[in-house]
């Protein structure tokens, strides 16, 4: 096994890679390190799930299931690039793009009917949504802006949008029905395993069985009221039009694979509603399903004029809508995955509250986001916002992030224990004792769920956030509200470890409304906090937080420290990915930021390094850190126009400047000699190799597919330079 894991994944971050990654090998192999691949991308993964559909030379190693062990031991060094968390809608074009490239592979049965065509959907849905992160997540989340990052936005502040205290953007969300507002939660005080059931007129049905929890697991029960859901969708479309302002549904389609994709259908069929009730069946004969989305109802329902005159009639009549692409008419409602609330709101915060609408302006939004469990968040920042105005970034402080997310904690590991209920009755969880842990009263069509925390990840989560609370000696918040099910148990938690660590006076404990108005207040006053959260808020805060105080989340430094030595290192969020795949394809400039990966691969080789003994990893480390201070101080980031510097033309300077500190550092003398000509080499070649990294700009790149591109064409594409490659090799 290398030394170091180098996630392969998709669209922007793996197009970068196709340029990073041999500045990487170059460099690492001087120091006797070793740095390998994984494939986790959404092509690779669908490939190793169906070898029996595959020629010999065609087919995959399951390498997510490999890196899903390694990271259970010590030997764990993974550097992981963000990938696809695929909405159906994403899962069929690849498909179908693989399908194209020769691959025999079965379509995706969007209603199997055969047992042959269910089995072929089971392992199809193993794929979608968050089936990479639950698997590597061996660990709890440490996030935060890297010094230099934090110290460059605030010297070099980016554009806030303004707010007023008269806008009428706002935060809609239900006031009962919802997942909040009918979650149980208990913690289990002995090992045991379960059954979920439905009992109806007609008897038992078994949802799920075989569940194994060990003593001290909280485990969680709730439901959404299909009901409850589609009035509330009604009254908000009403009332977005009587207040002028667009209407935005916000959720987590992707990493909320089974729930949000049906919310999302109910909000296209409640949008719809006047086109579904006249023509439902022809619609569901066209094989339109509503989870599905705008976009793909739109093109199955083309060639038929009737539904389509009601569908512009209806469009017409309901409020304007916030748009994904207001040129190209992609709505809020085109695919699920289109609007990804941890990316989504705090880019409209960012903007003042403004999201474009159909006409390619800005207007005050609605923000639709049903589950009142972390809906306050937002609905507290922009009240903030409001009564205070814009944050300051050159002055603001920061919020770090302790996350709460090995094995498969809380809502994040709840797909497999997601039901749309098909028939009215009642869902019970029973153990293996016949105790009926949790209990619901549901109706057909309703939405329940289980989720789970266990007590290792827990207590090794409170001692995380305890050891960078004493390192930081900043604020401190755990985001827990006591009045919600599942936090009550985790307070139980938390109050007796502080205490036995003497440090209860070192930490508050915060509803997250609460927690969201202190935290802007900190860092508006310029100093730090640390929220500690769950899964769900630790991915919606370092988006929220960083997009306010950096700009972006693509910067964040994010460190998991696996429970059983290994380390995971994250490189911020993808959501931006496939706008900057467009550009590149239509104009062969790639804008991705690649901050991510330079922090990312210092934390690395320093753990390398204190792990296996390594002090030559420790000065590449090192070295790594004074090559991502020199991309900040020289502004050596890609610009975000064609013919300017690129992601490329950024990876140029980082391996000259990582080579100059290599060459003058003292620590290592052999390490000095050897970049010493490979830094005068970067040096000298300087005019020729921005020269040939920025001719190729301004025509069309040819990747030879989006999912599952070609590798010569990607490394013809992203290592243009001659010159460079001579170097590099």
């Amino acid at each position: 096994m290398p030394d170091i894991i180098y996630t392969k994944v998709d669209e922007a971050p793996e197009l970068a890679s196709a340029s990073f990654l041999p500045i990487i090998q170059k460099f690492a192999a001087a120091a006797g390190v070793s740095v390998g691949t994984k494939d986790i991308s959404l092509a690779g993964r669908i490939l190793a799930t169906f070898p029996e559909h595959l020629k010999e030379d065609q087919r995959q190693s399951d390498d997510l299931a490999e890196l899903g062990q390694l990271v259970k031991t010590a030997d764990a060094n993974v550097i992981k690039l963000p990938n696809i968390s695929a909405s159906v809608p994403q899962l069929v074009a690849a498909i179908k793009e693989l399908q194209a490239q020769g691959f025999a592979l079965p379509d995706y049965p969007e209603s199997p009917a055969t047992d042959a065509e269910k089995d072929v959907r089971a392992k199809y849905d193993t794929i979608k949504g968050s089936a990479v992160n639950p698997v590597l997540r061996e660990g709890n989340s440490d996030r935060r802006a890297a010094k230099a990052v934090k110290s460059f936005a605030q010297s070099n502040p980016h554009r806030m949008g303004d707010w007023t205290a008269d806008s009428k953007t706002k935060v809609s969300a239900m006031s009962g029905g919802d997942f909040f507002s009918n979650e149980r939660s208990a913690t289990l005080d002995k090992d045991t395993t379960a059954k979920i059931v439905l009992v109806t007129d007609a008897g038992e049905t078994v949802l799920k069985d075989g569940l194994s929890y060990p003593a001290g697991t909280v485990v969680d029960a709730t439901f959404m009221s299909a009901d409850a859901l589609q009035s509330f969708l009604e009254e908000q479309i009403e009332q977005t039009k009587a207040d002028g302002t667009l209407f935005s549904l916000h959720m987590k389609a992707t990493m909320m694979k089974v729930s949000d994709p049906i919310i999302f259908g109910h909000a296209v069929k409640a949008f719809l509603a006047p086109v579904f009730e006249k023509h439902g069946d022809a619609m569901r004969d066209l094989g339109v399903n509503p989870n599905s989305g705008l976009g793909d109802l739109l093109a199955r329902v083309k060639d038929n004029a009737d539904i389509m005159a009601d569908i512009d009639a209806t469009m017409a009549a309901r409020p304007p809508m916030y748009m994904v692409n207001s040129d190209k008419g992609i709505t809020n409602l085109h695919v699920s995955s289109d609007v990804i609330i941890d990316a989504s709101m705090p880019a409209l915060i960012r903007a003042g509250g403004k999201g474009w609408g159909p006409d390619g302006k800005e207007h005050d939004t609605n923000c639709v986001i049903p589950d009142n469990s972390y809906a306050p968040v937002y609905d507290e920042s922009i009240k903030f916002f409001k009564e205070n105005g814009k944050l300051n970034p050159a002055t603001a402080g920061t919020v770090q992030n302790v996350g709460l997310m090995a094995q498969k904690a809380e809502e994040y590991g709840s797909h497999p224990t997601t039901f749309e209920i098909a028939e009215a009755g009642t869902v019970k969880m029973i153990l293996d004792d016949g105790t009926v842990l949790h209990q619901h009263k549901v109706e057909a069509g309703d939405i329940w769920r289980s989720a789970s925390a266990r007590k290792a990840p827990i207590e090794d989560w409170v001692n995380l956030a305890i050891d960078r609370q004493k390192a930081e000696g900043c604020s401190a918040i755990f985001w827990l509200d006591a009045a919600r099910a599942h936090d009550a148990e985790l307070i139980a938690y938390v109050k007796p470890i502080l205490e036995a660590k003497g440090v209860a006076d070192k930490f508050e404990i915060m509803a997250p409304r609460e927690a969201t108005r202190r935290s802007l207040e900190i860092i508006t006053e310029g100093k730090n906090t640390i929220a500690i959260t769950g899964n769900v808020l630790r991915d919606y805060l370092t988006d929220l937080f960083p997009i306010l105080e950096l700009a972006t989340s693509a910067k964040m430094l994010s460190i998991v420290k696996l429970m059983n030595g290994g380390g995971l290192f994250e490189t911020g969020a993808g959501g931006s990915a496939p706008k900057h795949v467009q550009q590149l394809q239509e104009e062969n400039h790639l804008r991705w930021d690649s901050l991510g990966e330079f922090c990312a691969l210092g934390e690395s080789l320093t753990f390398l390094a204190d792990s296996k003994g390594n002090e030559k990893a420790r000065v590449l480390g090192q070295a790594v850190d004074a090559a991502t201070q020199g991309i900040l101080d020289h502004d050596r980031s890609p610009s975000r126009k064609v013919g300017e510097p690129d992601n490329r033309a950024s990876h140029y300077w980082f391996a000259r400047y990582w080579a100059e500190a290599l060459a003058h550092q003292n620590s290592d003398a052999d390490l000095a000699a050897h970049f010493a000509p490979i830094a005068k080499a970067l040096g000298e070649g300087e005019e020729a190799i921005l020269s040939e990294l920025a001719e190729v700009q301004g025509a069309p790149a040819d990747l030879g597919g989006y999912y599952h591109a070609d590798p010569a064409k990607t490394a013809d594409v992203m290592r243009p330079s001659k010159t460079l490659n001579a170097i590099i090799g």
